[in-house]
């Protein structure tokens, strides 16, 4: 019986990307798999951030195509693409971004209640999440009250509030010392063995990109061997 192959959660095809002259991306093909964790390398400036936030729908593109989940966002306009990311993309940045007027549990229901949930619902996912982070004992904790690791882990949290099909992660450890920085990383394989969660991470860490699946090394706009 053949194995049945499922179709990429993104697909990058001849990407381009520029700012004014400076040309950032010169042709990027990549193809990220459900379940799986990519990481993405390279040097200051060499296009990965970038790269990510194309893919998150952030960013526009000059010219190629992103199919993700079997959609081409090319074209979509802002308030379609818009719902598409809150649907099927989850963010933890560098700077984990939680507003410091509102409770961990409260910052974790956010993306819900845009995609339309309800209290009631978005409160009892959000609990579910911040216990399997290990935080059920700082759900009424303010950003401010919590630790660096603890905030990152709230961020993961909210990223996943709306089941993502991938969460993009742009240095996610690299505000973190060392031993909270592995914490972060074993979590991330954690959800991967446990939910098939899929993650593209932008890194500098070599011990993170050396555990992904794949490691992916951008140099100068282009995807090196």
């Amino acid at each position: 019986m053949s194995q049945k192959i499922e179709n990429p959660i993104i697909q990058v095809t001849n990407l381009h990307k520029s700012y004014g002259s400076l040309k950032v991306l010169k042709g990027i093909d990549l193809s990220i798999q459900p379940g799986e964790i990519v990481s993405v390398v390279g040097a200051s400036g060499a296009g990965k951030s970038t790269l990510l936030h194309i893919m998150g729908t952030l960013d526009p593109f000059d010219s190629g195509e992103v199919i993700i989940k079997g959609l081409n966002i090319k074209g979509l306009g802002d308030q379609k693409l818009s719902y598409f990311r809150n649907q099927n993309i989850g963010f933890v940045f560098q700077f984990h971004h939680l507003l410091p007027e509102f409770t961990a549990i409260e910052n974790v229901c956010i993306p819900a209640f845009i995609g339309g949930a309800g209290k009631v619902e978005a409160e009892k996912k959000a609990l579910k999440l911040l216990t399997m982070m290990g935080l059920s004992g700082r759900i009424q904790h303010k950003p401010s009250e919590l630790s660096g690791g603890e905030q990152q882990r709230v961020a993961v949290a909210r990223a996943l509030i709306n089941d993502p099909a991938v969460i993009l992660a742009d240095e996610p450890s690299g505000n973190l010392d060392s031993q909270t920085s592995k914490e972060l990383h074993d979590l991330f394989f954690s959800l991967r063995d446990s939910i098939g969660q899929t993650f593209v991470i932008v890194t500098h860490n070599n011990e993170l990109a050396s555990l992904a699946d794949r490691k992916i090394t951008i140099r100068d706009g282009m995807i090196g061997l």
